[in-house]
């Protein structure tokens, strides 16, 4: 699982806020079936995926409630910005993320939407299950202690 994307990619958008609401038990990088004019809106960078999720309906996967604002230049030709977007993904992924949400009441999260080193865009995906609140706590205090921990290092190793 990868927290920082590789250097070839360029980043999109981002769900900063899913690594703090959710458990990340497993990504998954899956294609999108865009419009033109929805890949060059992804490519100027405002895209929002803080409110979608992905979910499985007649066989496919979906991503929901993502934000891809209109591409100005394109006029009447332009795409709807909170339309449903197909996600491609193998059907044996598709039935293993599928079971899991079912079975375990997992959550599917989109994590980052990126272009790869073909110039393709694509969606990593994470299985996850939603944090109480005493666990959000525990991961912020995790955080302050590793963050703590790292300055002590510093400055032991000026001294």
């Amino acid at each position: 699982m990868s927290k920082k994307p590789e250097p070839n990619q360029k980043v999109a958008a981002e769900n900063r806020r899913a690594r703090f609401d959710y458990e990340i038990i497993d990504t998954i990088e899956a294609g999108l079936a865009l419009t033109g004019t929805e890949v060059k809106s992804l490519r100027t960078g405002k895209a929002s995926i803080g409110e979608s999720y992905a979910t499985e309906e007649g066989g496919e996967l979906w991503l929901i409630n993502s934000n891809l604002p209109e591409y100005l230049q394109a006029n009447r030709f332009n795409h709807e910005p909170k339309r449903r977007r197909k996600l491609l993904v193998h059907a044996k992924q598709l039935n293993r993320l599928a079971g899991a949400v079912q079975r375990d009441g997992m959550t599917l999260v989109p994590l980052r939407i990126y272009f790869n080193e073909k110039g393709r865009a694509k969606l990593l995906l994470a299985l996850a299950k939603g944090k109480n609140a005493p666990d959000k706590r525990e991961s912020q205090k995790e955080r302050d202690w590793n963050r703590q921990k790292q300055r002590i290092m510093k400055d032991a190793r000026r001294d």
